[in-house]
């Protein structure tokens, strides 16, 4: 008997290799040429984190725990990943679902923050591939408690990583992917949405002292979102702050803009400010967020009459 549905599990994607940097840029650029500059830039950048991007394993091991948490709670449901920009793509991915029999899936991108030019695209995807799979799109979870409990418990241990007696003043620094600024023209929900977790997570964390920046823009000529995180660090650290929390509270595991943007070259920066920069345990597969995640799927999943 075939499942009552699937779950298909979607991430950015990133090149497996160096040699992958180029075509995977390409995908990323909608298939203009990129510029020698910025190819051997990108290259430096995945080569400063072992020659490789990380995401699809770290979403591989998300969509496991999802995989295993339904199935603890008695609705075994087949578990796929697809990539944005690279392999296995999302079209792929649907391809492999209708060769095991699945009709209907509930679609997950594991970012928690919906906005035209992030989550939708890759539903915009999911509608390019004309797969026969019916698709129950979830296009925001930035509320789902078991999120907001993960990122909270993040920054606790964080916190605990400072002397008792100085956590209480350390500054929590919540970030996520900067984008266009033109998404403000259209009403994108992308900053208000990045807001209310913060303003939650800050909640329960008893109301540290906190800002809220973003990072990793790309290399365009178009304005991008601000402020930056390394502008607002460097601000704290000017007003005579020496320890600083980072919460990217917009990624769900390490890649690229994790590994780099903040672990080599955020640090990098302030390292010569004399600041202390304790980034968060990314969620990865927090047992609060993936129990919670579950639950939305099969609630999802009900409301389209599937079970």
């Amino acid at each position: 008997m075939a499942p009552p549905f699937g779950l298909l599990v979607m991430a950015y994607g990133g090149p497996d290799r160096i040699e992958d940097v180029e075509p995977y840029l390409r995908d990323v650029r909608g298939f203009r040429e990129t510029p020698p500059h910025v190819a051997d830039e990108v290259r430096r950048r995945y080569a400063a984190i072992g020659g490789r991007s990380p995401i699809l394993e770290r979403t591989r091991a998300q969509a496991s725990a999802l995989e295993a948490v339904l199935t603890r709670d008695g609705l075994p449901c087949p578990v796929f990943v697809g990539m944005r920009h690279w392999h296995p793509y999302i079209g792929d991915a649907l391809a492999r679902m209708a060769e095991a029999g699945i009709e209907r899936a509930v679609g997950l991108v594991m970012a928690p923050h919906n906005s035209r030019m992030s989550v939708d695209l890759y539903f915009k995807e999911v509608d390019e591939a004309a797969s026969p799979v019916a698709m129950a799109p979830i296009r925001s979870w930035h509320l789902l408690p078991g999120f907001v409990d993960a990122v909270t418990d993040r920054v606790r241990s964080a916190l605990g990583r400072f002397p008792r007696d100085v956590r209480a003043r350390v500054p929590v620094v919540f970030t996520a992917h900067s984008l266009p600024q033109r998404i403000l023209e259209w009403n994108d929900p992308y900053p208000t949405e990045l807001a209310a977790t913060v303003r939650l997570v800050v909640e329960r964390l008893g109301h540290p002292p906190h800002r809220f920046a973003y990072q990793s823009a790309a290399m365009t000529r178009d304005p991008w979102l601000g402020p930056d995180v390394g502008d607002v660090v460097e601000t704290l650290a000017g007003v005579g702050h020496r320890d600083i929390v980072l919460a990217p509270i917009g990624f769900t595991c390490e890649h690229v803009e994790i590994l780099y943007d903040v672990d080599i070259e955020l640090r990098q920066r302030v390292r010569t400010l004399g600041v202390r920069l304790e980034r968060i345990e990314m969620v990865n597969e927090h047992p609060a967020m993936m129990s919670d995640l579950a639950r939305l799927v099969r609630d999802t999943a009900a409301a389209q009459g599937w079970i």
